[in-house]
């Protein structure tokens, strides 16, 4: 968990060197949750305020792209594939023996903050679908029972 006067302070570096740029507020949201891993909710009024923004729009910009979280993610985050090539691999039933087995949907974190969920529309792994990213090694030809050893084995190394 990110100290709130660190957290403000990176906020308040990343949107003063950034703020400048025509079209700032995405860079900024980018710059910031690189650095957080995630895009605070109290981050929110500082940035409204450095581009003369409302925090409504804001908000807005943060919850319309997939891509931005508010909640700290989980220690591992878990990328699936839902391209086409992977669907028509099995991915749907990947998808939902993932969900029942960490107990959470798309952009949630386990109770335990291990690990985080998210989907993703291409991995570059079409020849080895259905594909999955967790960090940065990247897992193909995934079966649920792949996917729970992959998962077991990072639950041992906590």
């Amino acid at each position: 968990m990110t100290e709130p006067g660190i957290m403000l302070s990176t906020v308040q570096d990343i949107t003063t060197a950034l703020k400048d740029k025509p079209g700032a507020l995405l860079p900024i949201l980018h710059g910031v949750q690189d650095a957080l891993g995630y895009i605070p909710v109290d981050s929110i009024p500082h940035i409204a305020k450095a581009l003369n923004l409302s925090r409504a729009e804001v908000h807005g910009v943060i919850s319309f792209y997939h891509y931005f979280r508010d909640t700290p993610p989980g220690k591992h985050t878990i990328h699936l594939c839902r391209a086409e090539s992977c669907q028509s691999r099995g991915s749907k039933q990947l998808e939902n023996h993932v969900k029942n087995k960490l107990a959470i949907d798309f952009h949630e974190t386990t109770p335990d903050g291990k690990f985080s969920l998210e989907p993703v529309y291409c991995l570059g792994n079409c020849a080895c679908s259905p594909a999955m990213q967790i960090g940065n090694e990247i897992y193909g030809r995934v079966s649920p029972d792949l996917f729970d050893n992959a998962i077991n084995e990072l639950r041992e190394l906590a």
